[in-house]
């Protein structure tokens, strides 16, 4: 009651003042107050996918490959193949019209010196690359001659939800926080990656499994490298030191049974990990580095949460793991804007160095690509390991998420499967027009922010930048693209990207958890174990590297997405 009662309130202040120029308090308040607002009118119900038959025993205390049975009264609900929601209607657009994606990219978004985002490493970036590869995914259809960026370039369509309304699209993935880019959503994937005991395949073994998984091209793991590889890796041999743990403390489980508690432990520590340290390190200003860390705590703390447990249901007290689970009204899932405020391929460098490894390696180099579907793993043994990979990540800066700054090597991407090259941020202009994703000034009204008056406000009065958007697009400011508004807005203090994305995040963040029934109703030690429960409160991103590779400990500081000690003191 009492956020809703802040919601008007909130809408006023933000528009007066701006959030981020409140006292804490006051700020977090307002943040609390957008959000409902958000809830409120921003979530469109784009239908469930059906699904009959009773309730498996084994899914109320466990996730299912494909998502089913999350939800015990919706069992379609977040599954893989269910559609996207939306935030906002669906606006019909001309996908190639003018200005064409190809041309915004060449206009736009070309890198011609790397613009690096300071305080921050390359870890960051691949770590929400595999995130994402967890959460989103268009299904697709085979690429067809109409949806050519340029000729011989072609783009798959992503497939629509028949007669929905407003449109929708189909996620291949499920869109819960499950860790399927470790585990799998499909056969034969989700088998290869089982070892036995209720233990994953590592290593080489692992890497070979998401090889043979990349030879569907329109498959997340067809977008394989290093950075990716190791992150695989990494969270492969949690699961098992989960996995180990779990046997020992419980001898009288079978293999079955202790792969799926430890996969049910592993993928809330990911979504922990991802929401008290990566997004903090993303969104760095004082007031939003505490509020999306009492998204998991609550108000009072972890310090409290972990002394007392929870004090009441409620989320804002003790936060959202344990407490009630709700849709607010509208089935989950996730959602197009989502998706496109996620489109944040500048945070990647176009060149990486290793130490004590010659020369300079592309992102190419270190991908998979047509007839080197082994490149990423066959690059691991070059540089000396995954820890000498970690060591580099952890050291070098990302891109900053800015126009003129989108990795060179992205716009001609080699794609497998016999497929040409694809310019990637043209794609991600086509595929934002195509899923009906409203323009930039259209999208930001939704959202409940303030209008633009100019091109040059739009640009942070940054007069070059704003000339060429203003040629660009016809002097025309409600045609900017909102992957390009995204963009070139300027960013809010210790933010690595857009105030306009954050609404985005202000409402998904929770969201994602809220509506998960393994993060609220049934986060308890009968479901999880008191043994996992404490693995996942007690754990850090630091902790998961410094188990596996102790080698990395000097070179870590308190939060991995933070740069890391120079290369010197690293392994």
């Amino acid at each position: 009651m009492l956020a809703k009662a802040l919601m008007p309130i909130a809408e006023r202040l933000d528009r007066r003042f701006g959030w981020g120029r409140l006292p804490y308090l006051l700020g977090l308040a307002t943040l609390v107050g957008l959000r409902e607002r958000l809830r409120e009118r921003n979530l469109y119900d784009t239908g469930v996918p059906e699904v009959t038959g009773p309730v498996p025993a084994a899914a109320r205390g466990a996730r299912r490959a494909d998502g089913r049975f999350n939800d015990l009264d919706e069992p379609g609900m977040g599954s893989a193949d269910a559609q996207f929601g939306r935030m906002t209607p669906a606006f019909r657009q001309d996908v190639l019209g003018t200005p064409s994606p190809r041309e915004v990219s060449d206009a736009l978004m070309t890198r011609k010196t790397f613009l690096p985002a300071t305080g921050l490493n390359v870890l960051a970036a691949a770590w929400l690359q595999f995130e994402v590869h967890d959460w989103l995914s268009h299904a697709k259809e085979p690429h067809a001659g109409d949806w050519e960026l340029e000729p011989g370039m072609p783009l798959p369509k992503a497939i629509q939800t028949p007669g929905s309304d407003p449109a929708s699209f189909i996620c291949r993935e499920s869109h819960w926080w499950d860790a399927s880019q470790l585990y799998g959503s499909r056969e034969p994937y989700a088998s290869e990656v089982r070892d036995d005991g209720g233990r994953l395949v590592v290593d080489d073994d692992l890497l070979r499994a998401v090889e043979r998984g990349a030879i569907n091209a329109n498959a997340p793991e067809a977008s394989l490298w290093v950075g990716l590889a190791v992150l695989q890796i990494l969270f492969a041999r949690e699961h098992n030191a989960i996995a180990e743990r779990l046997a020992e403390v419980y001898p009288h489980w079978d293999g079955d049974r202790v792969y799926e508690k430890a996969r049910l432990i592993n993928s809330a520590l990911m979504a922990k990990i991802h929401t008290v340290e990566w997004t903090p390190a993303m969104i760095g200003h004082p007031t939003t580095e505490r509020a999306i860390k009492a998204t998991w705590w609550g108000l009072l703390g972890e310090g409290v949460r972990r002394r007392h447990g929870r004090i009441g249901s409620n989320e804002i007290l003790s936060g959202i793991p344990g407490s009630r689970t709700d849709h607010h009204a509208v089935p989950y899932s996730l959602t197009e804007e989502f998706v496109t405020v996620y489109r944040l391929h500048p945070l990647l460098p176009d060149d990486f160095t290793f130490a004590g490894v010659d020369g300079t390696f592309t992102l190419l180099d270190l991908a998979i690509g047509p007839d080197k579907l082994d490149q990423p793993r066959e690059r691991l043994h070059e540089i000396g390991g995954v820890a000498r990979a970690f060591s580099a990540l952890g050291t070098a800066p990302p891109g900053q998420v800015e126009l003129f700054n989108y990795p060179r090597t992205m716009q001609r991407w080699e794609r497998i499967g016999g497929l040409s090259k694809v310019d990637l941020a043209a794609a991600d202009i086509a595929r934002t027009r195509e899923t009906g994703v409203p323009r930039y000034t259209a999208f930001r009204q939704l959202l409940r922010m303030p209008p633009l008056n100019s091109f040059e406000e739009l640009a942070g009065n940054n007069a070059a930048t704003a000339r060429i958007i203003r040629e660009l697009y016809d002097g025309d400011l409600n045609a900017v693209d909102t992957v390009v508004g995204l963009y070139a807005e300027p960013k809010p203090p210790g933010f690595a990207f857009s105030e306009t994305a954050f609404r985005v995040f202000l409402l998904m963040a929770a969201r994602r958890l809220q509506s998960d029934r393994f993060f609220t109703a049934d986060y308890t030690p009968q479901t999880y174990t008191p043994v996992g429960l404490r693995w996942i409160e007690e754990t850090s991103m630091r902790d998961v590297l410094r188990r596996h590779y102790p080698e990395l400990a000097p070179a870590i500081g308190e939060n991995a997405f933070k740069a890391w000690k120079p290369a010197s003191t690293a392994p």
